[in-house]
């Protein structure tokens, strides 16, 4: 990273997501600011922490937790708490862009979509808001895709979620501004995680999506730490409600 934001150094940030892909990156960034990390995640993270206390100096709080349990993940943030003091960074990163048809859905399914990419923003966003109240202000990133955006199939259940969490992102700012709160959603491009390359990166879909970016570049993890860090930090200290796309150039928004 070349950019550095004092004001993190020290803030207690709780990130959903915080040990694989994306969120990886991301909670090794706010680590290397100085920041006091708590993250969940389902699978086992302790190693990848394991790493960045060998790297840092400090060890990340990893909670295993099912976000789609509203009130396993309310007891993870009062454990991020109580370790880290009161959140005043939430990021809002976690999600699954599991490939789905219009007709093979049921109402099962759909409900879980949302229950993982929707339900944890607002949810999380709720529990934080009292602390930031508190702190006399904080910071929300919200974690959405352009999948919308270029109305994308092949994932409808999906693509609605993440165009709700635009919804949900200015609503909220418009709501929690007054307590000094900023609320905004990253919004990121094709990102090749190791999960996108397992499962949907071929040479022709990469080549076709690269051909449609502005910037012939693939796009990786770590290019979406630096944008997160502004979003979070007094630099950022008037953009509120704003939906910042980071994805090369496909989407020209404005």
């Amino acid at each position: 990273m070349s950019a550095v934001f004092p004001d993190l150094n020290g803030a207690s940030v709780f990130i959903t997501g915080g040990g694989s892909g994306i969120g990886a990156a991301l909670t090794a960034g706010f680590v290397a600011q100085g920041a006091k990390v708590a993250f969940v995640q389902r699978s086992d993270a302790s190693s990848f922490c394991d790493d960045l206390a060998r790297t840092h100096g400090v060890r990340p709080l990893f909670i295993a937790c099912d976000i789609t349990d509203t009130d396993a993940l309310h007891a993870a943030m009062d454990q991020a708490r109580a370790a880290h003091g009161p959140v005043t960074v939430l990021v809002n990163n976690a999600a699954a862009d599991d490939r789905h048809s219009l007709d093979e859905m049921d109402v099962d399914a759909f409900d879980r979509s949302i229950a993982i990419n929707l339900r944890p923003h607002f949810f999380t966003a709720q529990s934080a808001a009292r602390d930031m109240r508190a702190a006399g202000g904080g910071a929300i990133v919200n974690f959405s895709s352009i999948s919308y955006m270029m109305g994308n199939a092949g994932y409808p259940a999906y693509a609605a979620s993440k165009a709700g969490i635009t919804g949900l992102t200015r609503s909220l700012a418009r709501e929690l501004g007054p307590d000094n709160i900023r609320v905004n959603a990253l919004i990121p491009g094709w990102v090749l995680t190791q999960r996108q390359k397992d499962l949907w990166v071929t040479p022709e879909a990469l080549a076709g999506h690269l051909a449609r970016q502005c910037l012939k570049a693939e796009i990786a993890p770590e290019d979406m730490v630096e944008p997160t860090l502004f979003l979070a930090s007094d630099a950022a200290r008037m953009v509120t409600g704003q939906a910042l796309v980071v994805d090369g150039g496909v989407v020209v928004t404005g």
